[in-house]
């Protein structure tokens, strides 16, 4: 892409975050958080050049509680490699027509798009989201349905990876996207040393569901925390769900319900995501080969690794080496 006027610090990805009348702050604060800070412990870069831009300089947030005087304009778009655009409280009044001639020419150029809850009612109505998969709030689900039909709309998931065009679901479900997209540009070390600062769970795979339609049990059962805890420490074993039942005192199919209720995922899916989690770290900071990457990280064998590695990541052991391993550090 043409450097512009933006000039970001070396190696720094440029993210313009477009904010309009009544954005939801909420969202607006994950996308800062994420992707504006400056420098971090424990990484010593900057990974990210954040501008925060709206169509005009004072911009009324939710219910018009404040006031953003952003410090970016639309012009700051067409530099941008990432653009997370606006969410949308009323999703029944259009876009303003300058954001989405903005989000279009970002879209013909390549760059890469964010939408974060109702944001993705923004990237149908700028119709780069057609024939595409995408993830919208629960609650928003028909509605977006309806107004959208040649968008693929998946109802349930977290957030929906659809190469250069990323979606989420309300709420919390932007900040995993958020670390997903730090994991997917720096690698699972990084993204967990960011998750650590936000004091906040590095790996929710977007495939897993955004609630669990059932009430709240009269007296809860006591925290999956020791069980997890005690899991990590083995994944290089063959555990399996019938083992994680036995150690928390349960049958399988009460620990599925507990799982569900307490994660929204599976007890298979949260093993398997940890132990993929723990190959991208091996990957990163070892010249250990796949099979023994694989067996360590409880995987089994190379092509297992290989198979859920491209699945959940995009990239082969060797791609994902080659782009995030550390640099070896000289010695004496």
């Amino acid at each position: 892409m043409a450097q512009g006027s933006w000039q970001a610090p070396p190696g720094a990805h440029r993210v313009a975050l477009i904010v309009d009348t009544d954005s939801n702050p909420f969202e607006v604060g994950c996308a800062c958080e994420v992707f504006g800070a400056p420098l971090r412990p424990g990484i010593g870069r900057r990974l990210y050049d954040l501008r925060v831009v709206a169509p005009r300089r004072g911009t009324r947030m939710r219910d018009g509680l404040f006031t953003v005087e952003a410090t970016g304009t639309l012009a700051d778009v067409e530099d941008a490699d990432t653009v997370i655009v606006p969410n949308r409280p009323r999703q029944e009044e259009p876009t303003r027509p300058a954001v989405l001639a903005a989000v279009r020419r970002a879209a013909e150029r390549g760059a890469r798009l964010v939408g974060l809850c109702t944001g993705a009612f923004t990237l149908a109505e700028a119709g780069v989201l057609d024939g595409r998969r995408a993830a919208v709030h629960w609650q928003l689900a028909e509605e977006f349905a309806a107004r959208h039909p040649r968008v693929r709309l998946e109802p349930d998931v977290l957030f929906v990876d659809d190469g250069d065009v990323l979606t989420s679901a309300g709420s919390a479900a932007a900040l995993d996207l958020a670390l997903h997209v730090v994991r997917r540009d720096h690698g699972a070390q990084v993204a967990n040393e960011v998750s650590r600062h936000l004091v906040f769970a590095a790996f929710r795979d977007g495939g897993q569901r955004q609630f669990v339609p059932q009430p709240v049990p009269a007296q809860v059962d006591r925290s999956l925390a020791p069980l997890l805890a005690w899991a990590e420490e083995r994944l290089a074993q063959p555990l399996t769900v019938a083992e994680l039942a036995g150690r928390a005192g349960t049958s399988v199919s009460s620990l599925h319900r507990r799982f569900r209720r307490e994660l929204g995922t599976t007890p298979l899916a949260w093993l398997t995501g940890r132990r993929i989690a723990l190959a991208c770290r091996l990957l990163e900071t070892g010249g250990a080969g796949v099979e023994a990457v694989a067996r360590r990280s409880g995987l089994g064998s190379a092509a297992n690794l290989r198979g859920l590695l491209r699945r959940h990541v995009g990239l082969s052991p060797a791609q994902y080496r080659r782009r995030f391993a550390a640099p070896a550090q000289p010695v004496g």
